[in-house]
């Protein structure tokens, strides 16, 4: 660990993934490597090593602040001489499309959910938040699907700002990654957990004057990062994995995607990347990182070598 304060006072304290490994104690693993691999995205080479060196001792961070939260809610509870409802603790997830977020989400869902203080996590993704199709042509945003602008934010704020407020149960749409678009008939039942995980591009974005962003109601977030090339290279391997399977089938919305030669195949992708996701992170996504309690900086290999958090 870094020793003392450095020449310049910062915020935030630098850790090696070595100094950040060893901070996994005592915590054991309650993951086998058949469940990682369910958990694990498209061409995300995620390991069971890297799970214990790196996730173990992030789980065990959130499950303290978990529990310094209950004590926070006990002083104030004292001070108002009755009794405060638990309320879900919420960690928001950030950053750029292709660098594994949604794998973090989902793994720190499972690793969490093992702990007995809190047996009850949801992930909900802003994907649901989306407009739907229809609505994003009429306005000319398909092509920024993604973007800020793209997002029901109204909607989303709302519902995170219910959930912290102790709502029983709420429903939310349902956003279907093979048909591009919202689901009209269908929707997903959040019963109130005791761990809420928000992940997206831009939820750590912050609100125009005004008005609240959901990163007011975060109790801690992460942010994953990569150098932007890095991103680059990943999301055009996965964009070739999904051509070789989900673009595949009849029903996906990129299904004409799936008979492109390589060289179509690496134009297209490269295109979208460098006109739209390129765009939105350098813009939109990246600038937000210094607003996260911690920083998951991974190397070009997606293992994760660096770690920055919040000291206060």
């Amino acid at each position: 660990m870094t020793s003392g304060w450095d020449a310049v006072p910062s915020p935030y304290v630098e850790l090696s993934r070595e100094q950040w490994r060893a901070l996994r104690e005592n915590t054991p693993l309650p993951l086998t490597p058949e469940e990682l691999d369910a958990l694990r995205g498209v061409r995300d080479p995620i390991d069971i090593t890297e799970v214990e060196e790196v996730y173990l001792p992030l789980s065990r961070l959130l499950n303290l602040f978990f529990v310094a939260d209950g004590r926070l809610r006990d002083t104030v509870s004292g001070f108002l001489g009755e009794p405060v409802r638990p309320t879900p603790f919420v960690i928001g997830v950030a950053g750029s499309v292709a660098v594994g977020k949604s794998t973090t989400s989902r793994l720190l869902r499972t690793l969490l959910a093992r702990w007995p203080e809190h047996p009850s996590v949801e992930l909900v993704t802003t994907d649901s938040f989306l407009y739907p199709n229809a609505v994003l042509t009429e306005r000319g945003l398909m092509d920024r699907k993604g973007f800020p602008e793209s997002y029901d934010r109204r909607a989303l704020v709302r519902f995170v700002q219910s959930m912290k407020a102790g709502a029983a149960e709420l429903d939310i749409p349902v956003y279907s990654h093979l048909e591009y678009d919202i689901l009209p008939d269908e929707r997903q039942t959040v019963r109130r957990p005791d761990i809420l995980i928000v992940e997206g591009l831009n939820v750590l974005q912050p609100s125009p004057a005004g008005t609240l962003a959901v990163a007011d109601f975060f109790d801690f977030s992460i942010y994953v990062d990569a150098r932007v090339e890095d991103i680059r290279h990943w999301f055009v391997e996965r964009l070739f994995a999904l051509r070789r399977t989900a673009f595949s089938d009849p029903r996906s919305y990129f299904h004409r995607y799936a008979q492109l030669d390589e060289d179509e195949a690496a134009a297209f992708a490269q295109r979208v990347w460098r006109d739209i996701n390129e765009i939105n992170l350098v813009s939109n996504i990246l600038p937000t990182r210094g607003r996260a309690t911690l920083v998951l900086h991974k190397a070009r290999d997606h293992s994760v070598q660096r770690v920055r958090l919040r000291r206060i």
